[in-house]
């Protein structure tokens, strides 16, 4: 039977300051759906609040700009499903296999309390579905809570987009928050690799995590093999 992820996008354009663009990190999405096509796995897009997706501005340039995001911006169809995504509450999670969170700053701001994101990632998770993600998108993850009301990153190795990574990119005077400290207050056995900004990715059972855009493809093929494991 044909596999089917969720792939979790933003709607967020901008830091607290407005004059601070933001938005979804766009290769962070295309290396994935990449993978994940290539599977020939459905996808389907969706957002706390549904409908359309900014960009974010330093991912559209080089280095960040690569070929699957090229081809991503040059496809009018694929564009569209950026304009027009589902909000949680038209989305059946028993319908899908993974969800798979995407990152850029946007999503510190609308994935934590989206309570449709975590029904939807608790009921993937404990149905033994994967569930993922990628840089920031662990933000989505820090306030998802069990049915036994447990955090589900309690307890479990993970990883994401680091404090000194923030720092690096200048960001971290803008940022809400520090997203690797609240994993670590919600019990998360956090790491990182031992350079910033190099893929790493970490899986723990059914959680798999990525710490930066250049480890949204190796964070994909993680998923696959997770997902490929459960079918044999």
């Amino acid at each position: 039977m044909t596999k089917r992820i969720l792939n979790v996008v933003t709607n967020v354009a901008h830091y607290d300051d407005p004059s601070h663009p933001t938005g979804l990190w766009l290769s962070e999405l295309t290396h994935a759906w990449h993978v994940f096509e290539q599977h020939g796995y459905e996808q389907t897009l969706v957002s706390p609040a549904g409908g359309a997706v900014p960009l974010e501005p330093r991912a559209l340039k080089f280095p960040n700009h690569d070929k699957t995001a090229n081809a991503w911006r040059a496809d009018p169809a694929k564009m569209a499903l950026l304009e027009n995504t589902a909000s949680p509450d038209r989305i059946d999670a028993s319908d899908y296999d993974a969800i798979y969170f995407t990152g850029g700053h946007a999503v510190m701001y609308d994935f934590p309390d989206s309570e449709g994101l975590q029904r939807l990632t608790r009921e993937i998770h404990e149905r033994g579905g994967i569930v993922s993600s990628v840089c920031h998108g662990y933000c989505g993850l820090l306030n998802t809570r069990l049915s036994d009301g447990t955090y589900l990153i309690a307890g479990r190795k993970m990883t994401g987009f680091a404090w000194t990574e923030e720092v690096l990119a200048r960001v971290d005077k803008l940022v809400p928050y520090n997203a690797e400290e609240t994993a670590k207050q919600r019990g998360a056995l956090y790491e990182k690799a031992t350079l910033p900004f190099v893929s790493y990715v970490v899986a723990d059972g059914n959680l798999v995590t990525g710490q930066n855009p250049g480890s949204a493809k190796a964070t994909a093929k993680k998923v696959v093999e997770a997902l490929e494991g459960d079918a044999s």
